[in-house]
């Protein structure tokens, strides 16, 4: 059996969880996330925690892991919720919240608008920090991806939008 996949999931006071055969729903103070279940693979609520458990040992066995794991961080989003801060690096780089937009200065002889999608709050603290704010993983990770595609760092001087700490290892510039 999956190692992952033997650890229940428990659930801390103020979660709930409704388990039907298609998918798993668990509610909580901000909001609620549901997962579908994988044919073979079946979850079971006993006291205050989530169990997965799965039909035969092939594929079934990981999709069994990557449940549990999908539960795990879905209880952990609707307790806590889940924060992604990126930097931007470069002379006139800034970042600005407009309603349901963020509105990016990249360097470009453009400005780039970037719509925040439903279920992710975006905040500017300073002009070159950006934070992303959510209950589910996967998306506020998506966000900040697409986010930091618009420019990633460079290279050479290391300018562009990157995640807080984020190590650039700079290439050597051209020798005379």
């Amino acid at each position: 059996m999956s190692r992952i996949a033997k650890a229940p999931v428990s659930l801390p006071q103020g979660v709930t969880a409704t388990v039907s055969p298609e998918a798993v729903v668990i509610k909580g103070a901000k909001g609620s996330l549901s997962v579908p279940l994988q044919r073979g693979v079946s979850v079971v609520q006993s006291d205050k925690k989530l169990e997965v458990k799965f039909a035969d040992p092939g594929i079934s066995r990981t999709q069994a892991g990557a449940t549990r794991a999908h539960l795990a961080n879905m209880v952990l989003g609707v307790t806590k919720g889940y924060e992604r801060k990126l930097e931007l690096v470069g002379v006139g780089f800034r970042a600005a919240v407009q309603g349901k937009n963020l509105n990016l200065t990249l360097g470009f002889s453009h400005p780039v608008t970037f719509a925040i999608p439903e279920g992710i709050t975006i905040e500017t603290p300073s002009q070159t920090e950006i934070v992303i704010k959510g209950i589910d993983r996967q998306k506020v990770g998506q966000v900040a991806a697409e986010i930091r595609d618009v420019r990633p760092p460079e290279p050479y001087k290391g300018k562009g939008v990157r995640y807080a700490g984020e190590q650039i290892t700079l290439k050597e510039g051209k020798k005379k």
